[in-house]
């Protein structure tokens, strides 16, 4: 048996930072992993359903390969594995409306799924495969994290309404940070921009578990049938069509993240928002991933921890500063270097963003207060 470990540290142009421990740019394979729980007797209508996905999935750029399994011991049970080039064309994909339409047949026939994403870090097989897996990019090392597994939910809400829905949002009750034995809610932000809400949450143990956990509280529950009037888009949360199509939509998944060493119990957090040109969300985040990796080494960055959500053209920076962001250098609040990376950041964002004829500073400036979104709530869990 032939292992690719010595062929790792050619797979990538860059090592990535010790600090970084979370991230999709690396250029790593993916593997998806879906586990599925199908109803009784609907193991055929599943199938076929999935022979149709199958062919529609095999076109998707940075889609190389899929298997489906069925359990030997309980034929409910279905494992689908997914390939990728990737984990940006995957996100692409998986958030898009396309990827919406195209899983519709599977959910009459579907109890309960459970998606799973890995970066591929090490290969063996036969000598057949070796050439093969040998041109294949591989994380180079294990990623050391805090445990903590950050993740976020945005949505808009009708225009006029702002005022109505921060205060709704602000007034609930918080819900038992202990869900079971293994998991703990630790902190809820929840920010907004004009009409756009943002809920970010850290969870540490099972995010799935947490969010189901989340849902079934009575505060909870009162809190988002007070706001269902001011959504743009509906939802019936009695409906569970409805309320998964919502969540699934509203789903802003973190793309990375990195912790400076040192740290500060007094930092601030505060949340930016980037609006991004059409079909460049991913490389504007790219970029400010890209920064904020190379800042983590700086002892004089003010930005201590920073996480990235990203989907399609919405790009959020969450951020705990050091000092306060009022005080803070607006390019390094930013996640800014220098001039150049300015002029890459201006060609990303939406054109009401980006006024190149402005000098350099007063652009930054303008555009952190016009980034900065405003805190609703924060609440940490006691321990956390």
């Amino acid at each position: 048996m032939t292992t690719t470990s010595e062929r790792v540290a050619g797979s990538r142009s860059r090592q990535a930072s010790q600090r970084v421990s979370q991230s999709v740019f690396d250029g790593s394979r993916l593997r998806v992993v879906l586990l599925v729980d199908v109803y009784d007797g609907a193991q055929q209508q599943f199938l076929e359903a999935y022979e149709q996905l199958c062919n529609q999935v095999a076109s998707v750029p940075g889609h190389v390969s899929d298997q489906l399994c069925q359990s030997i011991e309980n034929p409910s049970q279905w494992l689908i594995t997914s390939e990728w080039e990737s984990a940006p064309p995957f996100l692409a994909w998986v958030n898009s409306e396309e990827h919406v339409a195209m899983v519709e047949p599977l959910h009459s026939c579907v109890r309960d799924t459970r998606s799973l994403r890995f970066h591929v870090v090490r290969e063996t097989g036969g000598p057949a495969a070796g050439a093969e897996r040998g041109k294949r990019r591989l994380q180079t090392s294990p990623r050391i994290g805090d445990g903590v597994i950050r993740h976020a939910l945005t949505f808009t809400v009708k225009p006029g309404s702002e005022e109505i829905v921060a205060k709704i949002l602000a007034d609930y009750a918080s819900p038992e940070p202990q869900v079971d034995a293994t998991t703990r809610l630790c902190r809820t932000s929840l920010f907004m921009h004009g009409n756009r809400v943002v809920r970010a949450i850290e969870v540490r143990g099972d995010l799935l578990a947490a969010l189901r956990h989340v849902s079934r509280q009575p505060g909870v529950r009162a809190v988002e049938e007070a706001i269902n009037p001011h959504l743009e888009q509906d939802r019936d949360l009695d409906d569970p069509e409805s309320a998964r199509v919502f969540f699934t939509r509203a789903a802003l998944p973190a793309v990375h993240h990195v912790t400076a060493e040192r740290q500060d119990a007094q930092a601030e957090r505060y949340a930016l928002y980037y609006p991004a040109r059409p079909d460049r969300g991913m490389k504007l985040a790219e970029l400010l991933a890209r920064q904020d990796e190379a800042a983590a080494d700086d002892p004089r960055t003010p930005v201590l921890r920073s996480t990235i959500f990203q989907r399609d053209d919405v790009v959020v920076r969450l951020i705990d500063v050091r000092g306060g962001l009022d005080a803070a250098d607006p390019a390094a609040a930013l996640g800014l270097a220098d001039p150049g990376q300015v002029a890459e950041l201006t060609t990303l964002l939406d054109a009401a963003d980006a006024d190149a004829s402005a000098p350099d500073d007063a652009r930054l400036a303008r555009f952190l207060e016009r980034a900065r979104m405003d805190l609703v709530t924060d609440r940490r869990s006691p321990d956390a």
